[in-house]
């Protein structure tokens, strides 16, 4: 008796979401009831049936095939049958592995029954790689098909994700092309922006939502029913630093849809590559936003500048925000082992790696960097509190009703002036055509053209000027309506916080200290978000009411 009849005859049956599309020739019944009788009328014994329903024969990381492989590489199986040489798979790299090499080697014979595939048959081995080709190629076609069509769907602005961001659902009414907010995780959405916002980081944002007992998202999804991109956690109040900073920056949670933001090398490969911001497509306004612009754009500026504590563990809200008002470096945050903060301070980056030769020592201690600034910033915000109208004309912006009457006169100007282009350019046209008719001289067309040609040339000038001016009006006045906005935020300021600090200030501009008059004297500039920076001279002639 053949040795190899005392083992396994495997059937393998394998049926992928794309082979149901061809209808049941494929089916797993169909696979079975063909393999079955082959078996039968072969002789073959011991059968037992490995069915991978559902899976890709892409990759070979199926529970059945994986079971069936791991008899073979124990020398229990005899024979392996399948249907053909796509059941076993579409890579024909990793095909070949399998049945010229792992199957060889355990002494398992290899048959592809209607491939006519027979490992005991050297004729039918040579042609075998040739099969494994075809097979992948389809593979390969069916992901061409569906990266176009994904392609399609991404520039169209349709969501190419299976499922919406932490703090969005699927609308019920429009599940494939809308999302809405999911009350409450937009709400931990919002606050993981606002303890940025304070200052916190990343970790620190992590810590405090596993203290307050703040569910991680696979559990909130898993409670509302969703399928989870990971196994349900042993901690369900386990959030990473690493969710945190992908919150952090999300777009999506300004109500706009990002596409293309990752790419897959291969067909071959699942690992997901980033692509550069600028090959990404954004729809804006495709949703409800959850953050709004002026929170998410200094939340990106603040992860830019991270503040990560000194060898004391003190950390302080100014630094990445300090800087040197003649380098532009960054001035280092120094402590002192004591708990006490009167001698912390600030020294200028460059002055401390290359010397006071290089740029001059900016010293400033912190509490006194604090108080000046809260005093500055409680000056802006009388300003804006009772004298507003004279703040916004001493920036330069009008009341919106002025700006709004101006700039339409400056549009109706600008309009004019490109249909007068226009207007030149047919008039050049005509006049040629009647030089080329003779019913104009040459002399007389050369006089003409000159002409409009310097009036084109004006226009030109004339309208780079007006695009220049509406542009520079429209967002210098938006810039100060919004930091307006964001200072009555903050009005009656009693103590200088970090989500305060960070919601109005750019950067805080220490200069080197002036000790001729015997006395230390330092200035020190604030940069504002939107506007830049506000001398105090300036705050005291606005409410003392001399501002030009």
């Amino acid at each position: 008796m053949n040795r190899q009849s005392d083992k396994i005859t495997a059937i393998y049956c394998r049926l992928s979401r794309d082979d149901e599309l061809t209808g049941d020739s494929n089916s797993i019944v169909n696979q079975k009831a063909i393999l079955n009788r082959y078996a039968k009328d072969q002789g073959f014994r011991n059968i037992q049936y490995f069915v991978d329903d559902g899976y890709s024969g892409a990759n070979f990381n199926r529970p059945d095939w994986q079971r069936m492989i791991e008899l073979v590489e124990n020398d229990k199986v005899g024979i392996i049958l399948a249907k053909d040489m796509s059941r076993i798979g579409r890579n024909y790299l990793e095909v070949g592995i399998y049945t010229e090499m792992l199957f060889p080697e355990h002494n398992v014979r290899f048959i592809a029954v209607n491939s006519g595939v027979d490992s005991a048959n050297q004729q039918d081995n040579d042609f075998t790689p040739f099969l494994n080709i075809i097979n992948e190629f389809y593979v390969k076609d069916s992901s061409k098909k569906v990266k176009a069509s994904m392609k399609q769907k991404g520039e169209s602005g349709e969501y190419l994700t299976t499922n919406p961001p932490y703090g969005y659902m699927k609308d019920p009414d429009n599940p494939k092309k809308h999302w809405i907010v999911d009350d409450e995780a937009a709400a931990v959405v919002r606050q993981i922006f606002a303890w940025c916002m304070e200052g916190y980081g990343p970790s620190q944002i992590a810590h405090k939502l596993k203290a307050a007992k703040v569910e991680c998202p696979t559990v909130h999804w898993m409670k509302l029913g969703r399928n989870a991109p990971a196994k349900t956690p042993d901690d369900p109040y386990g959030w990473v630093p690493d969710t945190i900073s992908g919150i952090l920056e999300k777009q999506e949670y300004l109500g706009h849809t990002v596409n293309f933001k990752t790419r897959r090398l291969s067909y071959k490969s699942k690992k997901k590559l980033e692509n550069p911001p600028d090959q990404w497509k954004i729809f804006e306004n495709t949703h409800e936003a959850i953050i709004d612009e002026d929170t998410f754009t200094r939340v990106q500026e603040l992860r830019k500048n991270k503040r990560r504590p000194t060898r004391t563990g003190k950390t302080n809200m100014f630094s990445g925000i300090v800087r040197c008002a003649d380098c532009g470096e960054k001035l280092y945050y120094c402590t002192s082992k004591s708990f006490e903060t009167r001698q912390d301070h600030f020294i200028c980056s460059t002055s401390r790696k290359r010397g006071k030769d290089v740029c001059e020592t900016h010293f400033i201690r912190a509490v006194m960097l604090e108080e000046g600034t809260l005093q500055h910033l409680r000056l802006v915000q009388l300003c804006i509190a009772d004298y507003e109208d004279a703040f916004r004309k001493a920036l330069g912006a009008k009341r919106s009703a002025e700006v709004k009457k101006d700039l339409a006169a400056k549009k109706r100007t600008l309009q004019k002036s490109e249909n007068r282009l226009a207007e030149l350019d047919k008039l050049f046209k005509r006049i040629y055509e009647d030089m080329v008719n003779g019913k104009l001289s040459e002399a007389r067309f050369q006089m003409l053209s000159d002409d409009y040609e310097q009036e084109q040339e004006e226009l030109r000038a004339k309208i780079e000027m007006l695009e220049n001016e509406i542009q520079n009006q429209e967002n210098h006045v938006e810039n100060v309506d919004r930091f307006i906005r964001v200072a009555k935020k903050h009005l009656h300021l009693e103590k200088l916080t970090p989500d305060v600090l960070n919601d109005m200030v750019q950067a805080v501009y220490v200069h080197a200290p002036d000790t001729s008059s015997g006395q230390r004297i330092q200035d020190v500039d604030i940069s504002y978000n939107y506007i830049g920076i506000l001398p105090a001279n300036l705050l005291y002639d606005i409410i003392n009411g001399k501002a030009a």
